[in-house]
């Protein structure tokens, strides 16, 4: 029997989450497919140092296997269920749309009927600040309606709350979603922006700078979206005696669910964020200053209020502090002077 399941744990935020619990003497049971979305080498490294814990087990497992993901919970009977896998991108979500369907629907719906069928005790599942779309109004609040993606990869991630509310409704499984805002840090993904920025700065080539600069985002430091995951996750949801199925609010449930913003709460413009990076490289950019993908938004800004009044927890690190050592990682990963 498992104590805690983490789906995606080769990723880059399972990884981190599975190597702080397992700091904490907590067992885990990873799975990931090592697709090859990005580079499968920074995968493996990091499953690698996971597999050095004797608390941690890894399964080469696709979340889109139905009847692999039954097999895992009638075996594993896991007593919480940190769901992290996903087709993560939203430019990829423009090309290859049907990898979303299959991992972020399919896969979704595959886990929830593994907990369904073993009564999991919590499950924590994470969603993005893209289903926030077409919104303006900053803040971003989780009392907002998110009734309008501008992409299919937000849209998959307000369906995958959906469902689980679904299932929070039917079955009684509580259910907690986390919406990201912008993770950073060491052990990134190479397509996340930090990363490219980096490589490129290296390499004197130029960067793509889109919206011509004029962007703000709610960075947030792995390290500070792992402590938010590990506050909520023995913290499970209940019923609000006080839903109004008159007025209902979308931050609130009948069900066991709730629904959280873990991000920075202070969002920086790209630019400065590219001034910060180019002190900590030592290195100026050069800027192809391009216009808006499709698909994206100017801003992002989390509204954390509940998040630090039901856990207490609010993130701390800079983001200065945050890209020195995202760089220091680098330079040591790839063995650069």
């Amino acid at each position: 029997m498992a104590e805690i399941l983490i789906t995606g744990a080769a990723g880059f935020i399972g990884f981190h989450l599975s190597r702080r619990l397992l700091a904490a003497g907590r067992t885990v049971v990873g799975i990931d497919n090592l697709n090859s979305y990005y580079d499968v080498r920074l995968k493996k490294e990091r499953l690698r140092i996971l597999q050095e814990n004797e608390a941690f087990r890894f399964i080469h497992l696709n979340i889109a296997d139905r009847d692999a993901i039954s097999s895992l919970f009638a075996r594993e009977k896991p007593r919480l269920v940190v769901h992290l896998a996903a087709q993560a991108g939203v430019r990829y979500s423009l090309t290859n749309p049907y990898a979303y369907l299959d991992s972020n629907l399919s896969g979704f719906l595959n886990i929830l009927e593994g907990c369904r069928a073993i009564k999991t005790g919590h499950l924590v599942f994470a969603s993005s600040s893209s289903v926030y779309g077409a919104n303006t109004s900053m803040p971003f609040s989780i009392h907002d309606n998110v009734d309008h993606p501008v992409s299919l990869y937000a849209a998959t991630k307000k369906a995958n709350e959906l469902m689980a509310h679904a299932y929070a409704a039917l079955y009684k499984i509580p259910c907690t979603g986390l919406r990201f805002f912008t993770v950073y840090g060491p052990w990134g993904r190479p397509d996340m922006a930090l990363f490219l920025f980096t490589r490129a700065i290296l390499a004197n080539q130029p960067i793509d700078v889109y919206n011509e600069g004029h962007m703000q985002r709610d960075f947030t430091y792995i390290d500070d979206i792992v402590e938010g995951i590990v506050c909520i996750m023995d913290r499970t949801p209940a019923p609000d005696p006080a839903w109004d199925s008159v007025h209902p609010d979308p931050a609130t449930s009948f069900a066991p669910y709730k629904i959280y913003n873990i991000g920075n709460n202070q969002p920086v413009a790209l630019l400065d964020f590219i001034a910060t990076l180019e002190k900590c490289l030592g290195k100026k950019a050069t800027l192809n200053l391009l216009p808006m993908q499709p698909g994206d938004v100017p801003a992002t800004y989390a509204d954390i209020d509940e998040l630090m009044a039901d856990v207490g927890f609010k993130p701390t690190t800079s983001i200065v502090e945050g890209i020195r050592r995202f760089v220091d990682w680098y330079r040591d990963y790839y063995q650069l002077e």
